[in-house]
């Protein structure tokens, strides 16, 4: 585990800021061992329940009934009219969720992303031969940012020029806290005008433009691309309407870039600080399998999600109340020693791992969760034979963001093979 001498076990896990410095895992550790379901006061909230520990955040994933998805998934609050226009199939119980997600859920099925193996692989191939054997550069921005958007790109149909005006949208929206990738930080700046668009964010309504294109092309002329299958009919024979398409658009080019492009890193991240895993790693890819879902344990990309209680409960031992936020903390629950012997420790041979990156035993487990173990497993099946030596050179810079858990700038220094 990294230094952690800036957490003292007590700092404030909403704050952006703190996330810039790395994961608080002292206070999240503390909360685990003394306080599991913990209140937490907001400075611009009404507070919420925080949910540490690993079986606790299972039982929320699974009682959608009591643990809804309807009021948000974020800590923000929304009035009912942000709500509605802001909605996509992740602020939805059963069984409207299943409604939508059956619209896109045959691309990302296990068996049909098999298949997506060998032209992945050869655009993981194209993407490191385009490094031109540089023995400098931003791991991040020239290799984890490109892969994914490729991918993504493929199976939206979009054409691969119009891919890194996507990321920095996507960017733009995950990133809605950070500076660097948005004019109007959420909580820096006044962002009302914005609060009907996804992640309150102006940079919404490009995309909402782009993908309002690609709709009435695809309306034209339908392909085999994921944009055509948003305009087919739900299972009650009704059609996306157009907020819900750009909505269910925007989601998919946000998500379906940043989250994979940030285990990426933090995979490497976690490679460079146990030189003997990585050592091993390099010496027998057949490994990569128990690897990848280590990386997405270790990294923890999507930190939390909110749930809101429907009916006075009780978890852990409290008395929750109808209407209080519940947020189960994935970045804890990957981390508890009760589920995982040496948390703290990166082993490539890992297992079991029933780490939770994706969700866990619920109808909201990740939709491109498959994908991303593909492209993380390919990328470092390619990358790593080619390297005979690699570390980093000056500061990782990470994401302002108390939401996704993100390294934006890994400058590496390459001995190729």
């Amino acid at each position: 585990m990294k230094d952690l001498s800036w957490d003292d076990g007590h700092v404030d896990i909403t704050d952006p800021d703190v996330y810039v410095k790395g994961v608080p895992h002292r206070t999240f550790e503390r909360l685990r061992n003394t306080d599991p379901v913990s209140w937490q006061d907001e400075r611009d909230g009404s507070g919420f329940w925080a949910v540490t520990r690993y079986d606790d955040i299972v039982e929320v994933m699974k009682n959608t009934a009591v643990f809804s998805s309807a009021q948000g998934i974020r800590l923000e609050e929304m009035q009912p009219d942000e709500l509605e226009a802001r909605r996509t199939m992740m602020e939805l119980d059963p069984p409207e969720h299943l409604s939508y997600r059956r619209l896109v859920q045959p691309a990302f099925l296990n068996r049909v992303v098999k298949t997506y193996e060998d032209e992945l692989r050869a655009l993981t191939v194209e993407v490191i031969e385009d490094l031109d054997e540089r023995t400098e550069f931003d791991f991040v921005s020239d290799i984890a940012r490109k892969l994914p958007m490729r991918m993504l790109g493929k199976l939206l149909g979009v054409p691969d020029e119009d891919g890194p005006r996507l990321v920095e949208l996507g960017d733009a929206l995950i990133g809605n806290s950070d500076e660097e990738y948005t004019s109007h930080p959420v909580d820096l700046v006044d962002t009302e005008d914005y609060r009907l668009l996804p992640f309150r964010s102006p940079h919404s309504a490009e995309l909402f433009d782009y993908g309002e294109r690609m709709a009435q092309a695809r309306r034209a002329c339908p392909g085999e691309d994921i944009v055509t299958r948003l305009l087919t009919p739900r299972d009650d024979g009704s059609l996306l309407t157009d907020e819900e398409f750009k909505n269910f658009f925007a989601l998919l080019v946000a998500a379906g870039n940043d989250t994979t492009r940030y285990t990426m890193a933090a995979g490497l991240d976690a490679l460079l600080d146990t030189p003997a895993e990585f050592s091993a790693l390099q010496s027998d890819l057949d490994l990569m399998p128990t690897a990848t879902d280590e990386m997405m344990r270790y990294g923890s990309v999507t930190m939390h999600f909110r749930r809101t209680a429907t009916q006075d409960t009780q978890l852990g031992g409290r008395e929750i109340k109808a209407g209080q936020k519940v947020v189960i903390w994935f970045i804890s629950a990957n981390f508890d020693e009760r589920q995982f012997p040496d948390p703290y420790r990166f082993d490539v041979r890992r297992s079991p791992n029933a780490h939770a990156a994706f969700g866990r035993k619920s109808i909201h487990m990740c939709l491109g969760m498959h994908l991303a173990r593909l492209e993380v497993r390919v990328l470092f099946e390619e990358l790593l034979p080619r390297i005979r030596e690699i570390h980093t050179v000056g500061s990782l810079e990470r994401l302002r963001s108390n939401f996704i858990s993100g390294i934006k700038h890994m400058p590496v220094h390459v001995t190729w093979a």
